[in-house]
Formats: structure tokens, C-alpha cells, sequence
């Protein structure tokens, strides 16, 4: 897991463990805790916000969910280095210690509608077949480095390496920067939960100066 504090007066705390694994939760749950937030900001969609939040946290009994070939493959090769479970434990973990103490979480990724329109502005025909034989690839034949961080950045490289790819990844990131500032703007005090492979591309874009303020100034 890696944080950062960011913003003139540390208002933003962005914490990015490793998807999938159980260890990694209980230090992002931690790492947030200590840092106590006025509200978190997660990496998610408002759909998957929601699906998360009925299905995982607000019930006792968690539902089967079949997993796809690439979540089968991640996991394989995540348990190298501990317990590894789907959905992202870390987020439901988070999600849990939200509703435990009445903290106040808003979605930062795009709405499926939004991110379906972004994805084929940005990925077309021959990268959408090159990102598909990239994704069959890794599944059958996951990285094998030495530590979780240094498998979850080999994982994403192995799908998101070809440039229409990067510029969708780009373009998420953006508006995912973009409604952290604004829920730092509305709250003061942010906590913002996203998945490692992340972290490189979004903490400079939490750092850029804000454009809406610069235009007060």
C-alpha cells in the first residue's frame, strides 16, 4: 500500500492498497481511521458504489458472485502473498467502517454511461482486440514478481499498455481528480481510496494547481 497527503493544508489523504488483498484492507482501513476524514472519496462508479454498498455492506450474508477469468487469474496470483478475496476487500472493508460511523462517501469515477462513452471516445476497434488478447494473455500466464505492489503495476501494464488505452486511463483519472478537488472543496477533509496501479498517474493530478481557484484569485 502506498499514501500520500496532498492539498495546501494535507485536506486530501490518498490511500492506494493493492486490489485484493485482505492485508492490504485492514491497512487502508487503518490509514484512514488515523487520519479521520470528514469523508471518503472512492474509486468507484456510482453504480458500483451502490451494488457494493446493498449487496456487501448493508446485509449480513454476502452474495455468490461467479468471477470472470481475469478476477480468477488476479487472484491466483495475488495468494502468493496472503489471503485474497472479491470484491476488493479493501474497498468493502472501507465501505464498512463509512456506515459504522455515519461517514459521508461519494463515488469518484465516471457513471457506467459516462465511462462507456470515454472508453470507445478512446479505445477503438484494433486496440479493443489488442486489449482483449493483452487481458487473455495475463490470465492464463499472471506475473510473477517478488512483492504485491510490484504485481499489481506488472498486472495493469500487461491490459492498459497500448495508447488508446492509456489516454482512457488518463481520462478517468482526470475526472477522478477532478471530483476529489471538488469534494475537498465541499468537505475540507478527504480521504480518497483508490486502487495502487493509480496512484502514479492520480497524485500529480491532485497536485496540479486547481484552475477554479487560480480563476478567483
Amino acid at each position: 500500500m502506498i499514501t500520500a497527503r496532498l492539498g495546501a493544508r494535507g485536506e486530501l489523504f490518498v490511500v492506494a492498497p493493492v486490489r485484493g488483498l485482505t492485508l492490504e484492507a485492514r491497512k487502508a482501513v487503518a490509514a484512514i481511521a488515523e487520519f479521520a476524514p470528514a469523508a471518503l472519496g472512492v474509486g468507484l462508479s456510482p453504480e458500483e458504489l451502490q451494488s457494493l454498498t446493498e449487496y456487501f455492506v448493508a446485509t449480513e450474508a454476502e452474495p455468490v458472485v461467479p468471477l470472470t477469468g481475469n478476477e480468477t487469474s488476479e487472484v491466483r496470483g495475488l495468494v502468493r502473498f496472503g489471503e485474497a478475496r472479491v470484491p476488493n476487500p479493501s474497498v468493502v472493508e472501507a465501505l464498512r467502517f463509512a456506515s459504522a460511523r455515519a461517514l459521508a462517501v461519494e463515488p469518484l469515477d465516471p457513471s457506467d454511461e459516462r465511462y462507456a462513452a470515454l472508453f470507445a471516445e478512446h479505445i477503438g476497434y484494433l486496440e479493443l482486440v489488442r486489449r482483449t488478447v493483452r487481458e487473455r494473455k495475463v490470465a492464463r500466464n499472471p506475473p510473477t514478481p517478488s512483492s504485491p505492489d510490484e504485481f499489481a503495476l506488472a498486472w495493469d501494464a500487461e491490459i492498459a499498455g497500448g495508447a488508446g488505452s492509456r489516454r482512457f486511463a488518463e481520462a478517468r483519472d482526470q475526472h477522478l481528480a477532478d471530483a476529489a478537488r471538488r469534494l475537498a472543496a465541499a468537505r475540507g477533509r478527504v480521504a480518497v481510496l483508490i486502487d495502487r496501479e493509480r496512484f502514479d498517474s492520480v497524485r500529480p493530478l491532485l497536485e496540479r494547481p486547481d484552475p477554479e481557484a487560480l480563476a478567483d484569485a
